[in-house]
């Protein structure tokens, strides 16, 4: 049986649409030597047709100082990562969050009750471009993902193996604010179920044995503030962040948010205006 770190380096290599490694490259090439690999993950990993859909990538950066040419951007990604921006690129658009290498290490590890980074990662994802140095230390870390998430949800007496990652997820789901309808954490496994047999023995294996479960009614607490945190973060550095957020809610909740000019020119209010009605209506959770 191949280990984990085999089983993530294989599925990291795999190709992918030449537009998602042009669109790669051109994020990296924003932040000069700083860049040490960019990430595609989340669900148009599984399309063929990428047009008119947002894409999704982490930026993984040596240190954020390097990074960012404004101190206060440096900052915000070390107190509250990740930073999340908005780009083109030959007809594509994309999201991408940038996190220190040794952020992204430690945020997909049992060491955070935060589920943001592990529980992505715990996915499929495709490394579209790195440094060869750093290769190594990124199959490493999006290794350590899937044993985190296994790990904090707790295997029940008798419970399947595709059981377990579909209540993994459907916990990670609660620990966030999202506009995904009720089912998704169960599609994400549905989608592939031979890859999450594949992967379940080695993930248990690497299951350390002294790992905690539990304390989801703390993660959910602390992960729906730290969302709201990020949201309004982004609204600093995210051009058309409001746009985004509300086409978001509007593609997975089937809701038909419509943004008012002020809204527009000013997202963090946006943003803290509408909440109140979105959970009311269960568009977020």
């Amino acid at each position: 049986m191949a280990s984990l770190n085999e089983l993530v380096a294989e599925e990291l290599a795999l190709p992918v649409d030449r537009r998602v490694t042009a669109m790669a490259a051109a994020i990296a090439a924003k932040y000069g030597a700083a860049p040490r690999a960019v990430l595609f993950y989340g669900s148009c990993l599984r399309q063929s047709q990428l047009d008119g859909l947002m894409l999704d990538f982490y930026l993984i950066v040596s240190d954020y100082r390097a990074a960012y040419g404004k101190a206060w951007l440096a900052a915000a990604n070390r107190l509250v990562p990740p930073n999340v921006f908005y780009v083109e690129h030959d007809g594509l658009a994309a999201k991408y969050a940038v996190l220190s290498l040794d952020d992204f290490f430690r945020l997909n590890g049992p060491e955070t009750r935060n589920v943001s980074v592990w529980a992505r990662f715990a996915q499929p994802s495709r490394l579209v471009w790195a440094e060869a140095s750093a290769r190594e230390r990124i199959v490493a870390a999006v290794a350590r993902a899937a044993p985190t998430l296994l790990a904090a949800a707790g295997r029940r007496e008798g419970e399947a193996p595709l059981d377990w990652w579909r209540r993994a997820f459907a916990l990670t789901y609660s620990a966030e604010l999202r506009a995904e309808r009720t089912g998704r954490s169960t599609s994400v496994v549905d989608a592939e179920p031979e890859r999450y047999e594949r992967f379940s023995g080695p993930a248990m294996a690497a299951i350390p044995a002294k790992a905690r479960s539990g304390g989801w009614s703390r993660r959910r607490l602390e992960g729906k503030a730290l969302s709201v945190v990020r949201l309004a973060k982004a609204t600093a550095t995210f051009a058309g962040g409001a746009d985004y957020i509300a086409w978001k809610i509007n593609r997975h909740a089937g809701t038909d948010i419509q943004l008012k000019p002020w809204q527009r020119r000013w997202p963090l209010l946006a943003a803290i205006t509408l909440l109140p009605r979105l959970l009311r209506s269960g568009a977020v959770r």
